[in-house]
């Protein structure tokens, strides 16, 4: 059987669109018909990232590039307006843009808790508000939030990132049912291990707080995994045009790992 995602014409905001998952996401939108405005802080890096998706197999989509930072309520704003200015409408949104410094609790200062919860907890959260009336007049919307594992299993150096996680997952089960009435469908993937800058800036980070090397902290990474591979971005690419399409019309509230059997649970 062949997939029929049926998602060309439509539009798509993608946050952290300019390198990593958001980037695999945003490449394969453009490639099945979707017009795509890609939103990160990075001038020269969105620049890079709209020449990437410029030059896959001409699908006839647009690609927009708006440089913003998420944390700012203003910014949230001006992404949702410049998208609706230029494309239209907004179908689809990729909730993707987050940072958070790993390290160990007494050597991490509030700064850290708050600058991991301003960018993705709120930044998530004030996009999801944004967008959703305009989906509501067309009752029609799919929202998919990129999460992480360490939102339901904790990790004693990444407890920034993890309480943000933890507060979304919540956030994600709780609002859709109220979307769900407007036909409006809202999932989280959570990534384990991927294969990204960001999971490279992470690993040094870990190394320096645990006095060990980048090598040993990727090593440790890996046998915790029962595949014993990190993901690739262009696995949660994959999943999210499914998640997004009408193939996934009746899922919702739902999150869906991706970490290679590695978070325990049942």
């Amino acid at each position: 059987m062949s997939l029929d995602l049926q998602l060309s014409g439509k539009t798509a905001i993608v946050t952290g669109g300019s390198a990593g998952i958001g980037l695999a996401i945003a490449k394969a939108l453009y490639s099945e018909g979707v017009n795509v405005a890609i939103a990160s802080r990075n001038q020269e890096r969105l620049e890079r990232a709209v020449s990437e998706i410029q030059s896959l197999p001409n699908t006839n989509s647009k690609v927009i590039a708006i440089a913003a930072d998420i944390s700012q309520a203003e910014a949230v704003e001006r992404v949702v307006n410049t998208t609706l200015s230029q494309l239209g409408q907004i179908d689809i949104l990729i909730n993707n843009a987050g940072s958070a410094r790993a390290g160990s609790f007494l050597e991490l200062s509030d700064d850290a808790f708050l600058d991991a919860w301003n960018l993705k907890l709120l930044g998530y959260i004030r996009l999801v508000r944004a967008v959703v009336p305009h989906q509501k007049s067309r009752r029609d919307g799919r929202i998919v939030n990129i999460i992480g594992g360490a939102g339901r299993t904790p990790r004693p150096n990444f407890l920034p990132g993890g309480t943000a996680n933890a507060a979304l997952l919540n956030f994600t089960r709780g609002i859709s049912k109220e979307l769900a009435q407007d036909n409006i469908r809202i999932n989280a993937i959570s990534p384990g291990a991927t294969a990204t800058e960001r999971a490279e800036t992470l690993a040094r980070q870990n190394a320096e707080s645990r006095g060990i090397t980048v090598e040993e902290i990727k090593a440790e990474t890996i046998k915790a995994i029962p595949l014993g591979k990190v993901v690739k971005p262009e696995e949660i690419a994959a999943l999210t045009l499914f998640l997004v399409s009408d193939l996934a019309s009746s899922i919702t509230g739902t999150e869906i790992l991706v970490d290679g059997g590695q978070t325990p649970g049942v």
